[in-house]
């Protein structure tokens, strides 16, 4: 079972890190699709991984940081790694090959909910109040809107790749979750030590099946795989952990939804696709669901205080 999350005081902060995990990992989606065009998705994956360490390596030396070289330290890295990353990046780089994009935000918009099942039915870590469960739902109520409740109709044209991309978002919860064993390590350790191992992992295969020799990418698919590289898995995978030390697993999870809407704002910047017109409620519906998962409950409480003038709200 996970260690408990940290106790401390959450201010503006903490939710500005939250609002810039979520931004950096928007950047996914729109990059994703530059790069896969002319790089295969072993090797564009081990890529952005290892140019994410070297970064990372340069930052960790400029402040006089090194990587553990224990045995444990590094099976802790290689197994975050694997479930946070590896494994589930490569199962929806395959399912996307027979679903639908837009079918598949949907289906990986899940995390949260799985990340609250997990911790209600079996680490119980931390509170899964039903309020987080209620912003669960308006979050997912909320991707569906942005993306389309068209979309829906088409989650069963291949029910193994969709099975396939719900695993990847369970794995993304684990992660999330258990990701709370590496809190002892600087943040920063902990992202260039596991993009290490993804990289180096992935790297035979890409040079078994890939023979990236042979490739010729284009600029703006070198150019998305370095953008990737450095803002998606590195300042990303740091924004992760320090976001699980100090907001939990839940608070954590629910960025999730505030890549969408996000996310479309990149898509039209990056690859000139249209605005849907139902992204204005959907984008309600999605901080509706963020302020339920995220906000403390108590403060509600405050809040609904002042509004009928109770002590708290007289005090001017």
């Amino acid at each position: 079972m996970p260690p408990s999350t940290p106790k401390v005081d959450r201010s503006w902060r903490d939710y500005a890190l939250l609002l810039a995990l979520a931004c950096c990992w928007s950047s996914t989606y729109p990059l994703t699709k530059i790069g896969l065009a002319s790089i295969p998705p072993i090797t564009f994956i081990s890529a952005r991984s290892l140019i994410a360490a070297a970064f990372l390596l340069v930052i960790l030396y400029a402040r006089g940081l090194r990587l553990p070289t224990d045995a444990k330290a590094w099976k802790l890295f290689g197994q975050q790694q694997t479930i946070n990353s590896t494994l589930p990046f490569l199962m929806i780089t395959w399912a996307q090959q027979y679903v639908p994009a837009s079918s598949t935000v949907v289906l990986a918009s899940t995390t949260p909910i799985f990340a609250f099942l997990i911790t209600w039915g079996i680490t119980r870590h931390e509170p899964a109040t039903l309020l987080k469960l209620v912003g669960a739902v308006l979050g997912l109520a909320g991707t569906a809107v942005v993306i389309g409740l068209d979309a829906l109709g088409g989650l069963s044209s291949d029910i193994f790749a969709e099975i396939v991309i719900l695993l990847a978002t369970l794995s993304f919860a684990c992660a999330t979750i258990f990701g709370l064993r590496l809190t002892e390590y600087d943040p920063m350790v902990v992202a260039a030590g596991s993009l290490v191992f993804g990289g180096l992992v992935l790297l035979p295969a890409s040079l078994i099946i890939d023979h990236p020799w042979t490739l010729r990418p284009t600029a703006e698919a070198l150019a998305a795989t370095l953008a990737m590289g450095i803002v998606s898995s590195a300042l990303g995978l740091m924004l992760f952990y320090m976001c699980l030390s100090r907001l939990g697993t839940l608070t954590t999870n629910s960025q999730g939804y505030l890549r969408i809407p996000i996310g479309v704002g990149l898509s039209v910047l990056l690859l000139g696709e249209s605005v849907p017109a139902n992204l204005a409620l959907g984008l309600v519906l999605v901080m509706a669901g963020v302020a339920a998962m995220t906000i403390p409950g108590d403060r509600y409480g405050k809040w609904i205080d002042r509004l009928r003038g109770g002590p708290k709200g007289r005090g001017v």
